[in-house]
């Protein structure tokens, strides 16, 4: 395809210049045409940007959106491109955008527009921002005229899927502060308050009790070496690091996770929920699901779930069905699997698949509540437990001098 300069006049009657990619020059003016603007001139040219509007046409390098940052994006698009054209919408999410790393994204999303190139090709210039599985469901509402359908369903399922990362941030902050400040205290305790009262001690020239010994030892090794402990978590973690780069070592290991008694099972859930949202969202889009399936496989971190989803793939290109292939997997859970079967065989392969996330997404909000009722005291026990270990190493010497006196 050419790039073709033109300049144009708009239905509100003001000049516009740009450029518009097309085959022919007769297929750029079709072009325009369809935007409701009436040419000037038109000619090929070399699709410079304007002078002093470099930044529009050029990807902004470094920037990405965050996953809010899209969810909101996505949103407001959904919203005025069902009211106004595409190049206005995105001209007026530019304006009213305040964070000037965005404002930069959708402006360069905005000048493709305006150059005639479809919206997920113009998104194409911001693959940070815009992801393979996003862009490849946009193209699909562009070919098939129900882009603003599209966009709508996008929007639902980025913000279910912000809402269930906040819930687990939300189930996971608490305890991980908890343990955090609990450790800070009993560090505290060894290392200040215990040498400074079992040095009292040193002079009785009495045999001290066995758990005041151990704790005198711990306290003076964290209160020395405590920058050994710090070398010692850093190599190990290094090593960790290393070891996990290694397919076989990693595989093994997310492997490893899935077994879990709880971490597994959440894990496992998460990820089902999420590829059966995704996937029923693009079964309604009409994409194809081989295609979905594909680019789903690409997001995911886990390479056990990761390569259970590429068999998947490889199944149904086969000739296989989506619940078949799941179930030879052995990693979905089993209603997933039942209720896509359900789905296949009524020709309602989306509805069913959207159900299944709903109540996998209701078992982990039980799950993790459950989780956390239980993790908050145990924590509480355990900091309790250790400080009741570290009062009674300092009463046992005490005690004992009192017995040694009344003697």
């Amino acid at each position: 395809m050419a790039d073709f300069d033109f300049v144009a006049i708009d239905a509100r009657g003001q000049e516009k210049a740009g450029h518009v990619a097309a085959a022919t020059i007769e297929a750029a003016r079709a072009t325009l045409d369809k935007r409701r603007l009436y040419v000037v001139r038109i000619e090929p040219g070399s699709a410079p940007p304007p002078r002093g509007r470099a930044l529009l046409s050029l990807p902004s390098l470094g920037n990405r959106m965050t996953g809010k940052q899209l969810t909101l994006f996505t949103r407001q698009l959904a919203t005025l491109n069902r009211v106004s054209p595409l190049e206005e919408s995105l001209r007026t999410i530019q304006r009213q955008t305040e964070q000037d790393q965005v404002r930069a994204i959708v402006s360069t999303v905005h000048s493709g527009v305006v150059e005639g190139r479809r919206l997920s090709d113009a998104m194409g210039r911001e693959p940070k921002s815009f992801p393979p599985l996003y862009r490849a469901m946009v193209s699909a509402g562009e070919s098939s005229g129900t882009l603003p359908t599209i966009l709508d369903r996008l929007s639902a399922l980025l913000e279910r899927q912000a809402e269930i990362r906040g819930k687990l941030i939300t189930t996971m902050a608490y305890p991980a502060v908890l343990a955090v400040v609990a450790m800070g205290v009993v560090a505290a305790l060894m290392i200040f308050v215990v040498p400074q009262v079992v040095q009292q001690f040193d002079t009785v020239g009495q045999t001290l009790p066995l758990l005041t010994r151990i704790v005198m030892a711990i306290s003076y090794f964290l209160a020395h070496y405590w920058w050994l402990l710090l070398l010692i978590a850093a190599a190990l973690g290094a090593i960790a690091w290393r070891a996990l780069k290694e397919p076989q070592i990693r595989l093994a290991f997310d492997s490893w996770l899935l077994r879990l008694p709880l971490l597994g099972r959440l894990l496992r859930d998460l990820h089902a929920a999420r590829m059966a949202r995704t996937l029923s969202t693009m079964v309604a889009s009409r994409l194809p699901l081989l295609e979905g399936l594909a680019l789903t496989a690409g997001t995911i971190k886990n390479t056990r779930l990761k390569i259970a989803t590429d068999e998947i793939v490889e199944a149904i290109r086969g000739g296989g069905s989506l619940s078949a292939a799941m179930r030879r997997s052995e990693v979905f859970p089993p209603l997933l699997v039942y209720l896509a079967a359900s789905g296949e065989a009524a020709g309602r392969l989306d509805e069913m698949l959207e159900r299944a996330a709903d109540y996998l997404e209701r078992e982990f909000d039980r799950f993790t509540a459950t989780a956390l009722s239980l993790l908050e005291p145990l924590i509480i026990v355990l900091m309790g437990g250790v400080v009741a270990t570290i009062v009674l190493s300092i009463l046992l010497p005490i005690l004992q001098l009192e017995t040694l006196a009344g003697q």
